[in-house]
């Protein structure tokens, strides 16, 4: 059977993990680029070369 110190250093370190996950997770989310904003920066500067070849 677990002892009740074996369980506590369990839910210690499987909490742990969870919070580092929980911090990783959001790391990712903020720094992540949209599928939206990627294309229209990209029809952005393709209108802007082709002014700018025109002019």
């Amino acid at each position: 059977m677990i002892s009740d110190g074996d369980l506590y250093r369990l839910a210690i370190f499987l909490g742990s993990c969870a919070m580092m996950m929980i911090v990783f997770y959001h790391f990712l989310d903020v720094n992540a680029r949209d599928d939206n904003e990627t294309e229209n920066t990209k029809s952005k500067q393709t209108k802007t070369t082709a002014e700018t070849a025109t002019s």
